[in-house]
This record gives structure tokens, sequence and C-alpha cells, in this order.
């Protein structure tokens, strides 16, 4: 028997449901407290790797592919860096992106995501983490499997939703995880 590998969606997410604001930043979601200790200890592939450089940290986790929109991987890029996880597979899903803006190694993807995302489940290895944005979620969700929502304790009022349009998909609760700085985890098996 075959097991195929898992999409995840493990976004930060504010109380309201926004992955970033309207002008595409998110500083206001907490970056230190018992949940990034959390992240670190049991996620740490999911950190940049200059974090996990600055860290120490070479492990693997769960996830060894990431794939990311135009627009978060342009907050990367914003910041300077070409490759925020040079040590996971990483694709770039964008149908307007220069593949000149996409450093080597990294995949860029221009043509059918729901195709490309079926062709990496049916491979051997980990899971996929789908990082964002809300755009490529909403193009993905047939195929993704869960849900892990970094619920934080703000509200932004508007901003880039967790899904870029209004989605109709049932949602199992497996795992709420509270942490004392008021973030939440919630992980959510999708019913397809």
């Amino acid at each position: 028997m075959t097991i195929m590998r898992s999409l995840v969606y493990f976004v930060a997410v504010s109380a309201d449901g926004f992955i970033a604001e309207s002008d595409g930043t998110f500083d206001r979601f907490p970056v230190e407290g018992p949940h990034i200790d959390a992240l670190v200890a049991e996620h740490p592939e999911t950190l940049p790797g200059f974090v996990r450089d600055a860290l120490g940290l070479s492990g693997a986790g769960r996830f060894d592919t990431v794939l990311e929109g135009r627009a978060t991987h342009q907050v990367g890029l914003g910041a300077g860096v070409g490759d925020a996880y040079p040590h996971l597979r990483h694709l770039v899903f964008s149908s307007t992106l220069d593949r000149a803006a996409v450093a080597d190694g990294i995949e860029l993807v221009r043509g059918d995501a729901l195709a490309r995302v079926r062709e990496l489940k049916a491979e051997p290895g980990g899971d996929l983490w789908l990082c964002g944005g809300g755009r490529l979620a909403s193009e993905l969700l047939p195929e993704i499997d869960e849900l892990l929502l970094k619920v934080n304790p703000v509200l932004f009022g508007t901003g880039i939703p967790l899904f870029a349009r209004p989605m109709d998909a049932r949602l199992h609760l497996t795992d709420t995880r509270p942490f004392p700085n008021g973030v939440i985890w919630n992980t959510y098996r999708l019913h397809h």
C-alpha cells in the first residue's frame, strides 16, 4: 500500500482570519514566546535558513518540501533573501514572476498548480508545507489535507485572507494547543 504525502497549510493567522495586513506585513504576530519555542522544537524545518543557522539547527522534520505563491516569495526577496528555505525542496507558484527573480535551486511553477501538487504528493518523501498565500491556498484547496493554523491574538480588520475567495470545505478539528501568550495552534483535517 502506497501512502501519499500530505499537503499541509501551516500558517500564522490573525484571530480574524488574515495571514497578513493589507500591505503584506505580518509584524504584529508575536515572534517570541512559548509558541516559538514549540515551533523550533517541533517544526525546525519551517524556520528560514538564516534563522536555523543563527540557532545552530540542522535537523529535518515532517516537511521536506515548501510551496509558496509569488507574494509570499516576494516577502523574502524584499528582505534580500533569495531562498528562505535552502534546506527544503522549494517551489514557487506564479504566472507573472520572472525566472531571474527566483534563486537557483527553486522550482518556478507557471502551469497547473493542482496538477503539480498531485505529482508531488505521489512521489516518495515527507509532507508538503504550503506556507502561503491565500490565492495559492484557494487554488490548492482540493489537495489540502490539513490546516495547521497558528492563531495569533491580534485583529487586523482587513488584509490578506487565509483563502483568497470563499471556500466550501468541511473541517474536522483534531487538535487545539493554547499557549500562555494567547497564541493557539488549531489543527484541522479536511473532508473532500
